[in-house]
């Protein structure tokens, strides 16, 4: 089993310490119960005894021998977490060697793990001895920025443990040290920030000499290598564990290092302005109190910004200390005199606008032969503005054709005038505006409905975008100083104000094109007066008497204003009374004409009459409806429904308002006999699987028919719910003809429908379900001959609902179920005996083999 329990820590010894030094001893416990911050006590031992020295709990745990020490502050404990703290001695001294043992009160529920842990310390006499130069501790050097500079210590040790040193130049030209280059006590070279380039290109180098001399070399020295050098030597010794520990530090200071500048750039002017496609001439002076041979090295230097570095900026041009030039076309560097050079770029644009500056390296021959770089200069940037040349030109806008009415096509026409001071390289384009007109003083903000790039490149913008990808808007350029805007169909959301801007592009030296002047037009408005559509519709019954069976004519004559070459289309309804179940909405769409003179039947459902109505055109502005043989069913009240349309763009017709004609009435006055529907049946309540028999009877009342001129069309219906909430669906249908028509059905139950005497109709529903339940009823169409022969549909005629119930027959619902587990009980039963006979028999049977007696008859006693 796996054992948990409080682990007290202290680093592995023994720990080599130098005296005189400050020593921390850390200790730590892990795995422990209770609060989270822990109590440490530290005691030592030289021989055999513990001396107890500090305790983080116990103020009176010091023992008298450490008390002073303790109240001076040479020895104290430092918590560096809850569960970790430091033993610090200053100053330590031979005698402080020996163990220390580091031990944590319990706070646990159960004694587990290790409340202490001992480390040993070893205290070694310090023989770690660093100095400068034999000459002086202390040296002032006095320089030329690109001199070389040597700078020299000693260091070593006299331990008597395998130590290793660790020798480190710095560097101090405000508050703090910095590192120059270390020889660590692994033995690997390792440069300070900022000197990684430096020390790999062998500027910076660390050498080591005889007699323990460490020396510094320093090449080509910049003013910021000013300032105070100093040797840090720190001794390091191998822990028990493996890994290094320091165990003391010394420095000495070198010497003072001053650099004086021997170089300078300087311009003659801070800010230049210059003429675009004139010459830009800048010149770099070069001040140097170097004597003997030099060479200068210069480049030149662009940038946007006057903070940006040498990495940002662009370089122009360069010459080496060789006076070899770097190539250009437009841009040449001359050297004028010893210390001066020129820079000169050529037909300068727009683009050349920004900050220039040179950097200078002053060069010096080496005993070798070679050149070697003594000091680096950037001078300060100067400012060129390079002012465009603008042409000058101005722009007209009018309107060569305006709308008078809606769809009236609008072309306008941007013309740029008086153009002076234009070049070759000059290039115009135009970008159209719209800005909605607004009475009063309210301000809308102008919307682009296109642009030109420098290329002539088309771009239309969000107003309007699908009207000019399908050439409703078209943009052209009709001559090289003309635009033009066409609006083929100019609608009522296009008022409003139109104006164009004209950009002047110029072209650069690397042939791009940028934007150097816009001038903008007058606008131009664009209006038209409107007047609201009238559209009035009179419809007129042609005959006012007829009777069923007659021929139903009316006329619809249109008269509409203030619209443009109109056309109309028409539709007939009927409005039946609420008691036509055939539409229990009210109204009725029959047959509609559109404006191209194509008729559609819409609602109309009579397929014995599909040809009975009829829509023409008699003018442009009457149209005739007729509904041949009219019925009963037929009554309401007639209406044209008309709707103008006038031309729209590309060809197609824009809805401009509609109307409704007075009403026609079509009333059958009829003496003949009046029916009434019910629904009866004899067991409203069922069981499953029965079969249900519903009934609709149908009376008449008033003047008596003959069975032959009565006929019927009836529906069933059912509800499935108690309260009638919800949508009816349709059973079956027997229309008068015998045609049997049923709905489709998701259960096992079946319907079926018959005539069983002329006002008698019967819906059977067999093997009734659950979900066969709900109100029931049917619904009647009469069609009644009259004198004439002719078949008169009536109006539909609804029932009053019966409510049909199916329950369950417990019995008959488990009569089959028992049966059927009998039966096969009885069954298994027979087959398990069967089974066991056959096994018994067959298989399990065992042959018993008997010896064989001699069978002899006794013999009597008389023959004995």
């Amino acid at each position: 089993a796996f054992c948990r329990g409080r682990v007290v820590r202290v680093p592995k010894g023994p720990l080599i310490r130098v005296v005189g030094t400050e020593v921390a001893i850390p200790c730590s416990v892990s795995d422990y119960d209770g609060p989270s911050e822990q109590n440490f006590d530290w005691e030592f031992s030289r021989e055999t005894d513990f001396v107890r020295i500090v305790s983080t709990w116990d103020s009176t745990f010091t023992s008298e021998e450490y008390q002073k020490r303790v109240g001076r502050g040479d020895i104290k404990l430092r918590r560096s977490s809850n569960d970790a703290v430091e033993l610090v001695i200053r100053n330590i001294q031979p005698a402080d060697q020996g163990r220390y043992k580091c031990s944590t009160p319990s706070t646990d529920a159960t004694v587990q793990g290790n409340y202490d842990a001992e480390v040993q310390v070893k205290v070694i006499s310090d023989g770690l001895s660093v100095s400068g130069s034999k000459a002086r501790s202390s040296a002032s050097l006095r320089l030329a920025e690109g001199d070389s500079f040597k700078l020299r210590c000693s260091a070593s040790s006299s331990s008597p443990e395998h130590t290793h040193l660790h020798v480190t130049w710095q560097f101090r030209s405000g508050s703090s040290w910095r590192d120059i280059l270390s020889l660590t006590h692994e033995g690997k070279f390792q440069p300070g920030p900022g000197y990684e380039e430096r020390y790999r290109s062998g500027d910076v180098r660390l050498d080591t000499g005889a007699n323990d001399t460490y020396g510094l070399s320093v090449s080509q020295a910049s003013s910021a290598d000013g300032g105070t050098y100093r040797c840090l030597v720190s001794e390091w010794v191998r822990g028990a564990d493996g890994s290094w520990q320091k165990i003391q530090e010394k420095s000495v200071e070198i010497a003072t290092v001053s650099i004086q500048r021997t170089g300078e750039c300087s311009w003659w002017a801070v800010n230049v302005s210059v003429t675009e496609r004139d010459s830009l001439d800048l010149t770099c002076n070069i001040t140097t109190d170097r004597s003997g041979i030099f060479q200068a090295e210069v480049m030149w230097y662009f940038s946007v910004s006057p903070d940006d570095t040498l990495s940002d900026a662009q370089l122009l041009l360069s010459m080496d200390h060789d006076s070899v030039v770097s190539d250009s076309t437009l841009i040449s560097l001359s050297h004028v005199d010893r210390n001066s050079y020129r820079l000169l770029v050529r037909d300068v644009d727009v683009e050349d606008s920004g900050y220039y500056f040179c950097e200078a390296a002053i060069w010096v021959p080496l005993h070798n032969g070679s050149w070697h770089k003594v000091v680096e200069r950037t001078s300060a940037p100067v400012s060129v503005v390079v002012t465009a040349l603008e042409p000058d030109y101005d722009v007209f806008l009018n309107a060569s054709k305006t709308p008078k009415f809606s769809d009236d096509p609008t072309e306008l026409n941007c013309r740029i005038t008086n153009v002076q001071d234009t070049e070759a390289n000059i290039r115009f384009t135009v970008s159209w505006y719209y800005r909605q007109h607004l009475p009063g003083d309210d301000v809308v903000a102008e919307e682009l409905l296109a642009s030109m790039d420098a290329d002539w490149t088309l771009l239309p913008g969000d107003r309007g975008r699908e009207r000019i990808q399908n050439g409703e808007i078209i943009f052209s350029k009709k001559s090289a100083d003309t635009f033009s805007l066409r609006i083929q169909w100019t609608s009522e959301s296009d008022r409003g104000d139109y104006f164009c801007v004209v950009s002047a592009w110029s072209r650069h030296r690397n042939n791009s094109w940028v934007k150097s002047k816009d001038v903008t037009s007058a606008s131009v408005n664009v209006f038209w007066a409107t007047q609201d559509y009238t559209l009035t519709v009179e419809a007129v019954k042609l005959k006012p008497f007829f009777v069923a069976g007659h021929t139903f004519e009316m006329t619809c004559k249109v008269s509409s204003k203030n619209i443009k070459t109109p056309r109309y289309s028409v539709l007939i309804t009927a409005e039946k009374p609420l008691t036509d179940q055939s539409n229990p909405n009210g109204t009725t769409r029959i047959i509609s004409l559109n404006q191209d003179s194509v008729v559609r039947l819409e609602d109309w459902t009579d397929q014995t009459r599909v040809d009975g109505v009829v829509l023409e055109k008699v003018q442009e502005n009457e149209f005739r409806y007729r509904m041949y043989q009219t019925q009963i069913s037929d009554a309401g009240l007639y209406r044209c429904v008309v709707t103008a349309w006038s031309p729209g763009g590309g060809g197609m017709w824009r809805e401009a308002v509609n109307g409704l004609s007075n009403p026609i009435q079509i009333d059958f006055q009829t003496s003949g006999p009046v029916f009434n529907v019910s629904v009866h049946s004899d067991s409203p309540t069922i069981y499953q699987g029965e079969v249900a028999d519903l009934l609709c009877i149908i009376t008449t009342e008033g003047m008596p028919l003959e069975p032959d001129d009565m006929s019927f069309d009836v529906a069933w219906f059912a509800v499935r719910s108690f309260a009638l909430d919800r949508e009816p669906i349709l059973l079956a249908s027997l229309d008068r003809r015998g045609i049997v028509t049923q709905s489709r059905r998701n259960g096992s139950s079946d319907l079926s429908v018959e005539r069983i005497s002329p006002l008698e109709f019967r819906l059977r529903v067999h093997g009734c379900e659950d979900h066969d339940f709900g109100n029931h009823y049917c619904v009647v169409t009469p069609w009644v001959r009259s004198a004439t022969g002719v078949w008169q549909r009536e109006p539909d005629i609804k029932a009053k609902p019966l409510f049909l119930s199916v329950k369950m027959d417990v019995l008959n619902a488990f009569k089959y179920p028992l049966l059927i587990g009998i039966g096969l009980a009885t069954a298994i039963g027979l087959l398990s005996c069967l089974i066991g006979y056959c096994s018994s028999r067959w298989c399990c049977k065992k042959e018993v083999q008997e010896t064989r007696r001699e069978r002899r008859r006794l013999m009597s006693m008389e023959m004995d």
